[in-house]
């Protein structure tokens, strides 16, 4: 994965709301936070665009790897069908060549796994970046919902409110983004009995998958 990609997703998942806050200050905010989700938008693009370069290369790695070993299996039956008919010379050319390819194969698994490693990351990026959408959504409609009610209880509109007032609800609605990423909490909000129920069977599913992966790789070598 490029670095300057890298960074940007760094920067997303694990950046602090408060510079964001900071230009809300003196700019619409909705346009502001509705900019940030595109920007994440934008860079998932970017991910699974790398993503699919990287799966596209695996699987010629893997092509290449079942060839050569298919090769290598060839090579053993030509160089006993030689020494049957006593062509040592044959069999000596079947040898040299299966080094050949012996000394080519550690190459390609290495680059199998770098690659098997690209992906998963990737494919972590795809899934924090995903999150992370989610949460600044819900952020936006529990923004526009503080709106309202201001509006609705001052009879004036919410764009006539003053800047600090203007921070305040939205470090309001962008405190659980903030608690949740860094673990530092910004304000007083506990997550609800509902919303601590799923996280927990999301935390369980996530657990459950990953002990399949594991049973799975134990089974595949077993095999």
């Amino acid at each position: 994965m490029a670095e300057s990609l890298r960074n940007r997703v760094s920067q997303i998942i694990v950046g602090s709301v408060h510079a964001l806050i900071d230009k809300i200050e003196d700019q619409a905010p909705e346009a502001v936070m509705e900019q940030a989700v595109r920007r994440v938008d934008s860079v998932i693009d970017e991910v699974r665009q790398e993503l699919g370069v990287v799966a596209a290369n695996r699987h010629l790695a893997q092509r290449q790897h079942a060839e050569l070993n298919r090769r290598h299996l060839e090579l053993t039956a030509s160089a006993e069908d030689a020494f049957a008919l006593n062509r040592d010379d044959l069999a000596r050319a079947a040898v040299a060549k299966q080094l050949d390819l012996e000394v080519q194969m550690p190459v390609i698994e290495g680059t199998l796994q770098d690659l098997a490693k690209q992906e998963k990351d990737l494919s972590g990026y795809i899934d924090a970046l995903t999150g992370k959408k989610r949460e600044m959504q819900d952020a936006i409609t529990a923004f526009q919902a503080s709106r309202a009610r201001v509006a609705s209880a001052t009879g004036v509109s919410a764009s006539t409110n003053n800047a600090q007032v203007k921070v305040d609800e939205a470090s309001a609605a962008f405190g659980r983004i903030f608690e949740r990423q860094t673990g530092l909490s910004i304000g007083d909000q506990k997550l609800s009995v509902e919303q601590s129920t799923k996280l927990k069977e999301l935390d369980d599913l996530v657990q459950t998958r990953k002990v399949e992966e594991r049973m799975a790789q134990i089974r595949a070598s077993k095999s």
